[in-house]
């Protein structure tokens, strides 16, 4: 058995300090150290670029970034500048600050498909308000999701139909449907079955896979034809698609697109954006009843708005979304030769768009097992790569990236070890990882 091993004491009584004070052990489920090995979550104590140290002085490759907020990389020095300018000059005032205005017109500018824009801090307040515009606009209570798409909001309408659905009463859970992903048919039988009652239609543009020919412009005509709302969220999507977007690269218009992730750069903004006529119902300027719509206190924070230009204008500028396709695909062809040569071709799975690649671990039966990612994971972490996927940031170079394949090398070759004993137990050292949505913890 491979002995290699990652000791990480002063992480550890961190985690044991972060779950004392703070439920979970972190302020987002897909950071707890339950995701991680036994022992084996790195508490972080600064991040540079494409990499990050812990408090233990471990220096990792670091991929998925931010949860895919960090894109360009930690600290990038662009961004920080014009973060630190707005600084010195005061944060948040009682009346709209100029930024508001530039933001507005720079975002506008790169996302040429929406016509207003509204700012808030995270992304399920977007989407929340899109659904909230969506059901004032059609006088309709149920709201369509895709359900292939893991995560759309913290709110009740999408949390209820999870397995962690505590607290919310089952009436809620009623107006929430489902529709499949690249599935016409069935997304016109369910606007048929719940007829006039259907106010949206929201699912990500594109995820693991591209979306069928037709696709997206066949929901556009069905949500026309049904008089719902076609919400695009494009909180992973947003510029790592394209500088405008899923609905840019696919030339497809939703009526509503909500953004955020990448597009602070790890600064707290996000986006809803879309039709006027929708989005002018949260405003002043018409007739109709007022829809209360993402009224935030930090929503306009002069220095995320400042980070979010700075980042619009480092993508158009720079061609940043061309340079993670690139570094994507060198990744994913790396893996994929590392995980073939060992013999686990069919075990450990690259998956995705190259500038948003996931990884899937498979057992002997070719069923997705949390006991083999538990395996591979400690591998690259001991390895000084901590990658729950493999979504890059612009930040990494060639070294980082063959680092990574001769890492994944060496897991691959353990991976294959257990694979031959037909149990990974031996190398698992402690539980399995765990999913996020569970109904128990």
């Amino acid at each position: 058995m491979d002995t290699q091993e990652l000791h990480l004491p002063r992480s550890r009584r961190a985690n044991e300090r972060l779950h004392a004070m703070i439920p979970g052990g972190a302020h987002t489920y897909a950071k707890g150290d339950d995701q991680y090995p036994d022992n084996l979550a790195p508490v972080i104590s600064h991040g540079r670029g494409a990499h990050v140290w812990d408090i233990d002085g471990n220096r990792y490759v670091e991929y998925g970034s931010g949860l895919r907020s960090v894109s360009l990389g930690h600290a990038h020095p662009r961004v920080i500048e014009a973060v630190r300018r707005e600084l010195d000059r005061g944060s948040n005032f009682v009346r709209p600050s100029i930024v508001e205005v530039e933001a507005a017109e720079r975002f506008l500018a790169t996302v040429p498909t929406a016509e207003m824009v509204k700012f808030a801090k995270n992304g399920s307040d977007a989407t929340t308000a899109a659904v909230r515009l969506a059901r004032a606009a059609t006088g309709r209570p149920r709201v369509a999701i895709c359900a292939d798409h893991p995560f759309f909001s913290v709110d009740d309408w999408f949390i209820g139909t999870t397995p962690m659905s505590a607290g919310i009463p089952a009436a809620t859970n009623e107006l929430t449907v489902a529709f499949p992903y690249g599935d016409l048919a069935a997304t016109e039988e369910l606007l048929t079955r719940y007829q006039d009652e259907v106010a949206c239609l929201i699912l990500e543009p594109a995820t693991h896979t591209e979306p069928p020919p037709g696709y997206l412009a066949g929901l556009r005509e069905l949500a026309d034809r049904h008089g719902c709302v076609l919400i695009f969220d494009e909180m992973i999507t947003g510029f790592r698609w394209s500088e405008a977007g899923a609905q840019g690269l696919y030339g497809v218009v939703p009526d509503l697109s909500t953004f955020g992730k990448a597009l602070g750069n790890g600064f707290a903004v996000s986006a809803l954006a879309g039709r006027r006529d929708l989005m002018e119902r949260g405003g002043l300027r018409h007739s109709g009843d007022r829809v209360f719509l993402l009224s935030t206190t930090h929503g306009a924070e002069t220095h995320s708005l400042a980070a979010a230009m700075a980042v619009l204008t480092t993508y158009v500028e720079e061609g940043v979304t061309a340079r993670l396709h690139a570094l994507g695909e060198r990744l994913a062809a790396g893996v994929r030769d590392a995980a073939a040569s060992t013999g686990v071709g069919d075990h450990l799975v690259v998956r995705g768009r190259a500038s948003n690649l996931v990884f899937a671990t498979l057992d002997e039966n070719g069923q997705p097992s949390q006991q083999y990612r538990t395996l591979f994971l400690r591998r690259l972490l001991a390895g000084g790569v901590l990658a729950p996927s493999f979504v890059v940031s612009s930040a990494l170079d060639d070294a980082d990236i063959d680092h990574t394949v001769e890492v994944v090398a060496q897991a691959c070759a353990v991976y294959r070890k257990a694979l031959d004993a037909a149990d990974p137990t031996p190398w698992l050292a402690g539980r399995p990882v765990k999913p996020v949505f569970r109904r128990l913890a």
